[in-house]
């Protein structure tokens, strides 16, 4: 057993200073909800947790232009049921609510669902090689079981998918992630903040390892609020990662056309995935299932199965349609309903 050290960070510099400590071996708490499970299965090894709770990240509020700044110290569970989430930005609420249990979004924050790390079962069983793991050592999921795993955006190192619903939704909202570090501030576009595996899948995000993330920053989104969604499909109907789910959100025109889309996926890639060329096919065409299967038909025009997981590609396409078809008949959450104010 390897000891571990545990220490609370009284204020923001303590916990950076933690961070950017020459040893690399603190972590820093929050829920801990992920980072528990790797270190029970002995994939983590700190040797040293900071707890974070008390640092003031914990608010959700409106931005000067109308957008939402979410702490990254907020719970998934009271992001998800914010009357201002729930006013501005009902596809998040939904995604939050579609993932994990009532007692993990009771923990989880909003920065630790952004740095989740896969669910794939060869990442979690150690006494098999991973590249995600140990660099190098080979992927024994190509060739091997890979029903959950991706379709699009994997390499000849890794085939993992990122696990979290909200960020499937944050990527449709286009995000930007706030980060601090001893160096100074900055801002990631959420689209840049989790990587493809290429060559170095042990790395999920472009985030430094001496950064802290401390809000997550949408952008207005008044304009999608009518017409969006958040379609999970899974093997049961809670507690399950999704095979493939869909954040879509249109701005209707007044004529009926799209003004604009947003549609990403996720259990499909190594990243939430989206792809702009592809929402552009809708701009200025009908809301029908014909136009839609465009999108889906462009998002989806790189997939390649690894055998098991052959199924998802069809099952991403009518996903994509699904999701569309439902926001354009108006916005629902998780549970089929309408929140209020939401077609007004």
């Amino acid at each position: 057993m390897t000891p571990v050290a545990y220490e609370r960070a009284g204020d923001v510099q303590a916990a950076l200073a933690a961070l950017s400590a020459a040893d690399d071996g603190a972590r820093c708490i929050a829920g801990g909800t992920n980072l528990i499970d790797l270190m029970k299965e002995n994939i983590a090894r700190p040797e040293r947790l900071v707890d974070i709770n008390g640092l003031p990240f914990d608010r959700i509020e409106t931005t000067e232009d109308g957008g939402l700044r979410l702490g990254a110290l907020a719970r998934n569970a009271d992001t998800a049921y914010h009357p201002l989430v729930r006013e501005h930005c009902p596809l998040l609420g939904a995604a939050i609510l579609a993932g994990a249990s009532p007692q993990i979004r009771n923990m989880a924050s909003n920065g630790g669902n952004l740095l989740q790390r896969t669910r794939c079962h060869y990442f979690y069983d150690v006494g098999v090689p991973c590249n995600k793991r140990e660099p190098g050592s080979g992927c024994p999921a190509i060739g091997g079981l890979t029903r959950q795993h991706a379709i699009l955006g994997a390499s000849d190192h890794c085939i993992a998918t990122h696990p979290s619903d909200m960020c499937v939704a944050l990527a449709a909202l286009d995000a930007t992630v706030q980060v601090r570090s001893q160096r100074g501030e900055r801002s990631i576009a959420f689209a840049d903040f989790h990587r493809l595996p290429g060559d170095r899948p042990s790395q999920d995000t472009t985030l430094a390892p001496d950064e802290l993330i401390t809000h997550i920053v949408l952008p207005p989104a008044a304009a999608f609020r009518a017409h969006s969604a958040y379609l999970k499909l899974r093997d049961r109907a809670s507690y399950a990662f999704a095979l493939v789910s869909v954040a879509a959100a249109l701005d209707m025109a007044e004529d009926g056309t799209v003004r604009a889309v947003r549609v990403a996926l996720g259990g499909v890639s190594h990243k939430p995935w989206r792809l702009p060329e592809a929402e552009s096919l809708l701009v200025g065409a009908r809301p029908t299932a014909e136009h839609f299967a465009l999108v889906a038909d462009a998002l989806l025009r790189s997939a390649q199965g690894q055998g098991d997981n052959d199924f998802k590609i069809p099952l991403a396409r009518r996903a994509i349609v699904r999701a569309l078809e439902t926001a354009a008949a108006g916005t629902v959450d998780n549970q089929g309903r309408v929140p209020e104010g939401a077609l007004q």
